[in-house]
């Protein structure tokens, strides 16, 4: 990563973030999209699935690696594995079956999704993560998770397009690269730099990310509240056909 450290300091390193590698969240000639999803409302939903003790789209490589004492799932269901298109799905434990809660549009990675993530490669990882702890520039907005609020450590730089401006209002670290129980911003990437890190759950822009997965406003509040730490909640990410496998 070739990031101006000394210029930005801890910022750049956990930026590389939505980032995990050096590019800018919009390349030079690219145009963002709007950022119209941040008003949708959840869509709630109590229809049964086929088989209630199973998260819907999630074969048994898996679903074998969500602890068995998570309670709450976040399926991001990637449209396709070259596609930044995605749909977020919340689900909860109530005895052997799961509920799906809410779902809503999301973007990942804009060249998609990869189970071999290098920094820099602009896809998602494909994987089971946990989801331990939260920041961002706004106030916390009443969640459980750990919350790291600092408007100077999730700004984004001045320079970053105007549609990247409030990405990082609301930050929920994937645990993915990094070491659990320590602020979204830390910049620590336990299997190395080379592996990327600083991947993040934040707020859309309209358009695919670095290798985040991103919703809307209203939808990062309602993780933020939702999302339970005794619960151990976890990620399941990937485009579908690996979801499926």
């Amino acid at each position: 990563m070739t990031v101006a450290v000394t210029a930005f300091g801890t910022l750049l390193a956990a930026l590389s973030a939505c980032g995990t590698g050096a590019s800018d969240p919009v390349r030079v000639g690219e145009v963002a999209g709007p950022r119209g999803q941040a008003a949708q409302s959840p869509m709630v939903s109590t229809a049964p699935t086929t088989d209630p003790t199973r998260i819907p789209g999630i074969g048994d490589r898996l679903l074998r690696r969500i602890p068995r004492d998570s309670g709450q799932v976040v399926a991001v269901y990637g449209k396709g594995v070259d596609s930044a298109e995605s749909t977020a799905v919340l689900y909860t434990r109530e005895g052997p079956e799961w509920r799906r809660v809410a779902s809503w549009p999301a973007h990942n990675g804009r060249n998609g999704w990869t189970t071999d993530h290098y920094e820099g490669d602009e896809r998602s990882p494909v994987g089971v993560f946990g989801l331990s702890d939260a920041g961002g520039v706004l106030d916390d907005p009443g969640t459980r998770l750990p919350y790291h609020q600092d408007p100077d450590s999730y700004a984004p730089p001045n320079d970053w397009d105007e549609a990247h401006q409030h990405d990082f209002d609301y930050v929920i670290a994937i645990d993915y690269n990094r070491r659990p129980g320590t602020p979204p911003d830390d910049a620590a990437r336990p299997e190395g730099d080379d592996r990327g890190g600083g991947i993040w759950l934040h707020l859309d822009h309209g358009d695919g990310t670095a290798a985040c997965v991103s919703v809307s406003k209203d939808a990062m509040e309602f993780l933020l509240r939702t999302l339970d730490p005794a619960r151990h909640p976890v990620m399941v990410m990937g485009d579908r056909g690996e979801l499926s496998a």
